[in-house]
């Protein structure tokens, strides 16, 4: 079976790797050239070399020192980074990019370790804040004592006239207080809507929190973010991705605002990533408008690609709205929660196919995951299609027979390695111990021939892609618990887990020609680290630090205090840049 799965592996790799040779042949006057002790390009054709050169923002030769000094010309610059390691622009195949900037302004919840804790850090941030509205995120009710849901009391005691909106980690349920619930109108009599459930207590009036569906009951008073904002937290969220060596993402769930915000800064040439933005499939007359008008390939020197849609079928299994076939294990009750009928699943996803359109589908328990293969081999016996690369995205909990759907329909399982991590604590009470075995299934999907697309979901998970690589390897978290991993049977080799950050995230979101590996052809985009992911023990990746980051051959990272360990690029005599080594 690994046999198999390496082979599969390569062969994507080399089809991934294929790219137009712009400009290969004709030598001279690159515009950098970049030698280093060690590059990984992931490209099986040349895996690994020692120098490259960029023209115009475009890799035109890869190989040794010796064979790069035909490109050097009187305008050339050189940056020879000595022992370091470069690896291509990593790829996040599931980041929401505007929401990692827009909480940067708002209220880290990240890691608290009870509900005091969380109020206290609302109250700090709102004595300093301006906003009318306070938002925050990232609390977690299984890192606390009780791991039992908060009601407001508490929170609007502490804050009784500031509306309060504190999302939980996941993304799929908040907590509001009591100013909040009143302006968005919220009482005793407030119905579930479908797909959502308002928790209350035992006299039925809201505790302050709210699922999945149900979130839109409180969302919808908050103002929205103004075009100004969305730029400033774009600016913002370039910054923090090219921090962790990122250069191309799919961006999940992007509404005409925030496409507005990034085409401003696409026109001003200050979008420095290169983005595969799935639109909000919630949004009817937007997808309806898309669709119409056909696919959009990469634009603006491959910054924005619009050709694909992002569906939800159920909720999270944290806040217990991932659907499930038989009930959680911990609330025999309860089955999860399905956000998006079947039946608009399949019907979205056959005016895709005709409209040449990606679909990308939230599915986390097996119930889920089911419901959209389901529709997707449904919309496929309608419209045939051999290359749509339909995904879903987290596919978290699987059953074993649906495991090998995925090959056999060419669906894209886009996951999440650190989702398995933050997880570990408590899936196996939420699912039991013979479900648990079909999720975070990555070494079993990886033998059926499919490729993984890996990211983050941030700001679900911090965006910091030594998590990701480190959790893919190791199925532990920081603190290398649990020793050995959490069923470490299903960890990726190192190849993969690189593959699944570039190559195979890059096919995943239409970008194999453009980005992915370190190949003639392709955009100069790379990340330089002070550490070998592909040879130091895996307790060490954490450690790593990112010196640098480059988007179609221009710096747009630098380490602070990291002049010393990556030099600045500088013009040199010909002949100067290059060592005798191949």
């Amino acid at each position: 079976m690994h046999d198999m799965r390496r082979a599969t592996m390569l062969a994507s790799l080399a089809a991934a790797a294929t790219a137009p040779a712009v400009a290969a042949s004709r030598r001279g006057d690159a515009d950098l050239i970049v030698t280093a002790t060690t590059i990984h390009t992931a490209d099986p054709r040349t895996p690994r070399a020692h120098a490259f050169a960029v023209r115009d923002g475009r890799f035109v030769y890869v190989g040794s020192r010796d064979g790069v000094r035909a490109y050097r010309g009187a305008r050339t610059k050189s940056l020879d980074l000595g022992d370091v390691t470069v690896l291509p622009g990593l790829i996040d195949a599931h980041l929401h990019f505007m929401h990692v900037g827009l909480a940067l302004h708002e209220v880290d919840l990240m890691h608290a370790a009870s509900y005091g804790e969380v109020v206290r850090r609302t109250a700090a941030f709102v004595a300093t804040s301006p906003d009318a509205w306070i938002i925050g995120d990232g609390w977690d009710q299984n890192l606390w004592p009780d791991k039992a849901f908060p009601t407001h009391g508490l929170l609007s005691a502490a804050l009784p006239d500031r509306p309060v909106v504190l999302n939980r980690v996941d993304g799929h349920a908040l907590l509001a207080n009591a100013k909040a619930m009143a302006l968005a109108g919220i009482g005793p009599t407030t119905a579930d809507p479908s797909g959502g459930r308002v928790l209350r207590d035992e006299h039925g009036a809201p505790t302050g929190v709210f699922v999945d569906n149900a979130m839109a009951l409180i969302r919808r008073a908050i103002p929205t973010p103004t075009h100004e904002q969305l730029v400033r937290a774009s600016v913002a969220s370039l910054a923090e991705c090219h921090r962790w060596g990122l250069t191309a993402i799919g961006d999940p769930g992007v509404d005409q605002a925030q496409l507005d915000a990034y085409l401003e800064l696409v026109r001003a040439g200050r979008y420095t990533l290169r983005n595969h933005a799935m639109l909000a499939g919630s949004d009817d007359a937007l997808t309806a408008r898309y669709l119409q008008r056909g696919p959009r390939p990469l634009a603006g020197d491959g910054r924005l690609a619009i050709r694909a849609i992002k569906l939800y079928a159920d909720g999270a299994l944290g806040s217990r709205g991932a659907a499930l076939l038989a009930p959680y294990d911990d609330d025999p009750g309860n089955t999860g929660l399905l956000l998006t009928p079947q039946a608009k699943i399949q019907d979205v996803a056959t005016r895709a196919l005709r409209a040449g359109f990606q679909v990308c589908t939230h599915a986390i328990g097996d119930r889920g995951n089911r419901i959209v293969l389901d529709a997707y081999e449904a919309a496929l016996g309608v419209m045939p299609a051999n290359d749509h690369r339909f995904r879903i995205e987290h596919a978290q909990v699987l059953s074993p027979e649906d495991i090998p759907r995925f090959a056999r329909l060419g669906v894209v399982p886009s996951m999440q390695t650190t989702h398995q991590i933050s997880d570990m604590g408590w899936a196996g009470a939420r699912l039991g111990p013979q479900r648990v075995l079909g999720a975070y299934a990555w070494d079993s999907l990886l033998d059926t021939g499919v490729t993984i697309a890996n990211g983050t979901d941030a700001p679900i998970e911090p965006v910091d892609t030594r998590r990701t690589f480190h959790a893919a390897i190791a199925r532990q978290n920081e603190a290398n618990l649990p020793p050995g991993g959490w069923y470490p049977s299903q960890r990726m080799t190192r190849a993969e887990a690189l593959a699944s950050m570039t190559v195979w995230a890059a096919r995943a979101n239409f970008m194999e020609h453009a980005a992915g590996s370190i190949t003639v052809g392709k955009y100069a985009d790379f990340a330089v680290l002070d550490r070998d992911w592909m040879r130091i023990p895996s307790d060490e990746v954490m450690a790593t630090r990112f010196l640098a980051t480059y988007s179609s051959g221009r710096q747009v990272y630098t380490a602070p205090l990291s002049t010393a360990a990556v030099p600045s690029l500088r013009p040199r005599r010909r002949g100067s840049c290059c060592g005798a080594n191949g």
